[in-house]
């Protein structure tokens, strides 16, 4: 398999996995736009020359867009293979290039979100756990933080405080999201939409600045889900999955 590194100079051109429509639909534009703004950070995008989900994206933690203290370290936002892809070693291909970048700048090693058991869009543990990671903390809604340090002794990251108990005050459904994913694009305003129109009480926050995400009140701010100010679900949502959710909270 060949890959490519997606930066500045060929973001236009080229696809980004996840979502590989052309670049006026939204969810491309508003993920092309986020990443054109994170490349200077650091965060890298290493993809299949291939279309379809097979990459890695990540970036030093001081600048990831999430509340974690992991000075130092290698955050990895995403590392997707599925498809036709999975089974081929490429997973092992993305993450040992993460691997060897990340020992060129020096970074004291990797973390990376998950769960216990597997939930969608977050990494697959019993993955981790093959390639070396452990788990150095655990949010109360049951988010993990793993890592993968290069060296013995080093300080484990962990979760912001903010993020240790994720409950908001507000009632109702509340969505805290980024651009980062590209399908929020496309599906909050869906999203917003439904409620209006079943007269279900949803606001949409959209998480603007590396700043406020790190001082979210949820490890998880591609998309975070609340009900009654309790932390619901991580999981993008249609209009369909949404008010079913929303029949099973009224029964």
């Amino acid at each position: 398999m060949e890959y490519i590194r997606v930066t500045k100079e060929n973001l236009e051109k080229e696809h980004i996995c996840c979502a590989i429509s052309n670049n006026k639909d939204i969810q491309v534009s508003s993920k092309k736009a986020w990443l054109a703004d994170r490349f200077d950070e650091g965060l890298v995008f290493l993809k299949s020359v291939e279309r379809g989900k097979c990459f890695i994206e990540y970036l030093p933690a001081e600048y990831a867009w999430n509340p974690i203290e992991a000075d130092g370290y290698t955050y990895i936002d995403c590392l997707w293979v599925s498809g036709s892809f999975k089974g081929h070693g490429y997973s092992n291909d993305l993450l040992e290039a993460c691997i060897c970048d990340s020992k060129v700048r020096n970074r004291k090693g990797l973390c990376i979100l998950s769960t216990a058991r597997k939930k969608p869009f977050l990494a697959d543990p019993k993955y981790l756990l093959h390639k070396g990671f452990k788990v150095c903390d655990e949010a109360d809604n049951g988010i993990q933080l793993w890592y993968l340090p290069f060296r013995e002794g080093e300080t484990a990251p962990r979760f912001k405080e903010c993020a240790r108990h994720p409950h908001i005050d507000e009632k109702g459904y509340v969505l805290y999201y980024t651009n980062q994913c590209p399908f929020n694009g496309k599906y909050v305003p869906i999203l917003e939409e439904t409620a209006k129109k079943h007269g279900i009480s949803f606001k949409a926050i959209r998480i603007g600045s590396r700043e406020e995400a790190q001082n979210a009140p949820t490890p998880v701010t591609t998309y975070a889900l609340f009900y009654d100010g309790e932390y619901l679900t991580n999981e993008q949502m249609n209009d369909t999955k949404f008010l079913k959710l929303a029949l099973e909270k009224t029964a």
